[in-house]
């Protein structure tokens, strides 16, 4: 299985704005943050589903998951009180490798977010993924029956270029690298 490189992660907020997760420093001059790497929640439709695309498609490495239970959930606001199981999927193999935690809350009735674009909803809009080799990647995609929203979109100077793929429940994945 192909293993992605990332070298950072880009949350889209709003229409305007996209997030870059750096360094921050306190006022004694400490890091903010003990790690500099984010992970991401994604409540969906069919935990299996989203799996198969993560893990298979995408070819994220399923790491261990963990249940949170009813009484956690609903003390720290999570849900209103539903248990729920979540699946990770890393990057990579290192400790402080970003991982997407995959949950599906059942009976929560979720209602679906307009994804036909990024400015179509407000909030995290999508993530990017950077990757070695675009066209083994879309090769991947194609076997699993993951079409591009449209072709590779050369970006400037040359050397990158990046397609936006959609998981099953319509969240924009932008995946960026060099084309064979």
């Amino acid at each position: 299985m192909t293993r992605y490189k990332i070298t950072f992660l880009l949350a889209a907020w709003a229409v305007a704005g996209i997030l870059v997760i750096g360094i921050a420093r306190s006022d004694n001059g400490r890091a903010e943050f003990s790690r500099t790497t984010i992970d991401i929640g994604v409540v969906v439709s069919d935990v299996e589903k989203a799996a198969e695309f993560y893990g298979k498609a995408l070819g994220f490495a399923e790491a261990n998951g963990f249940d949170v239970p009813a009484q956690m959930a609903g003390d720290t606001g999570l849900t209103d009180g539903k248990p729920f199981k979540v699946r990770q999927f890393a990057l990579g193999d290192e400790a402080t490798a970003t991982r997407l935690k995959l949950m599906e809350i059942p009976e929560a009735g979720p209602k679906p977010v307009d994804n036909q674009y990024i400015c179509s909803s407000l909030g995290l809009r999508y993530l990017t993924v950077f990757v070695a080799d675009l066209t083994g990647t879309m090769e991947r995609l194609r076997q699993h029956r993951v079409a591009p929203v449209r072709p590779p979109y050369r970006l400037a100077g040359g050397a990158n270029s990046l397609i936006l793929v959609k998981d099953p429940d319509g969240n924009i994945i932008e995946l960026i690298g060099p084309v064979r």
